[in-house]
C-alpha cells in the first residue's frame, strides 16, 4: 500500500495528517478505498482516527520494525523446522532445484532471481503443512510494502549463503538446525532493512544494532 510504504520509509512522520480527499485525488481513485485502506493501517497501528480530525500518522520506530522481522522469524523457524519433518523426499528435492535455480540465476545476473528466493521460501513454508500459521505469516510480511522485501533479498548474496545452509539442515533433516538458520536469515534481514534506512537518515543518531528487548 502506498500510504504504507510512505510510513515505513520516514517520508510521513508521526503526527502528520491524512486528508482522505487529498490522497484519492492524488492517487487517482474514489476516497471509498483509499477510507479503507486507513482503516486498514489502524488495524495495524501504522495510523490512528482522531475525532473530528481525521487519520494522523503512528510514530514507527526501528524497534518496530525489528519487533515484525523477529515476530516472522520465529514463526518461519518454526515452519521451517515443521517442514524438515514433513516434506517427503520429493518436495526437498523440489527445494535443491529451486536453490540450484536460484544460485544460477544469482551468477547471471537473471533478474528473475528473486522470484527464485520467494518460491524457496513458499515451498518451506506450505511443506510444513501449518496452513494458518502459514498464513499468520503472510498477513505479518503484508504489513511491508513489497520493494523493501526486494531490497533485503537484493543482498542477494546473504540470502543465498542462508538458503544454502537452511537447505543442509532440511536435508540432514535437523529440525532445529532449520530452526534457528531460518530464523537468523528472517532477523537479519529486519537488521539489514532498519541499516539501509538508517544510512537514509530515517533513525537520526540512534544505534543501528538491534537486539530482542
Amino acid at each position: 500500500m502506498h500510504l504504507r510504504e510512505q510510513i515505513v520509509s520516514g517520508a510521513l512522520k508521526k503526527g502528520d495528517f491524512l486528508r482522505t480527499d487529498a490522497i484519492a485525488k492524488s492517487l487517482g481513485v474514489s476516497t471509498t478505498p483509499v477510507r479503507e485502506g486507513l482503516l486498514l493501517l489502524q488495524s495495524e497501528s501504522f495510523v490512528r482516527l482522531i475525532p473530528r480530525r481525521g487519520f494522523m500518522v503512528n510514530s514507527f520506530s526501528k524497534h518496530d520494525l525489528f519487533d515484525l522481522f523477529w515476530v516472522q522469524g520465529t514463526i518461519s523457524g518454526e515452519l521451517a523446522a515443521r517442514a524438515t519433518r514433513k516434506m517427503p523426499k520429493s518436495e526437498v528435492d523440489r527445494l535443491r532445484d529451486i536453490h540450484s535455480n536460484y544460485e544460477a540465476a544469482f551468477a547471471a545476473g537473471d533478474p528473475s532471481v528473486a522470484r527464485f528466493g520467494h518460491d524457496f521460501h513458499r515451498t518451506i513454508n506450505l511443506g510444513a503443512e501449518s496452513h494458518r500459521l502459514a498464513m499468520l505469516l503472510g498477513s505479518l510480511t503484508k504489513q511491508l510494502p513489497n520493494r523493501f522485501y526486494a531490497s533485503f533479498e537484493g543482498s542477494i548474496k546473504d540470502a543465498l549463503d542462508f538458503h544454502g545452509v537452511i537447505l543442509e539442515a532440511i536435508c540432514a533433516r535437523d529440525t532445529e538446525e532449520a530452526r534457528s538458520r531460518m530464523q537468523r536469515h528472517i532477523v537479519g534481514v529486519g537488521e539489514h532493512l532498519i541499516a539501509m534506512l538508517g544510512r537514509q537518515g530515517m533513525w537520526g543518531a540512534e544505534s543501528e544494532k538491534m537486539s530482542p528487548r
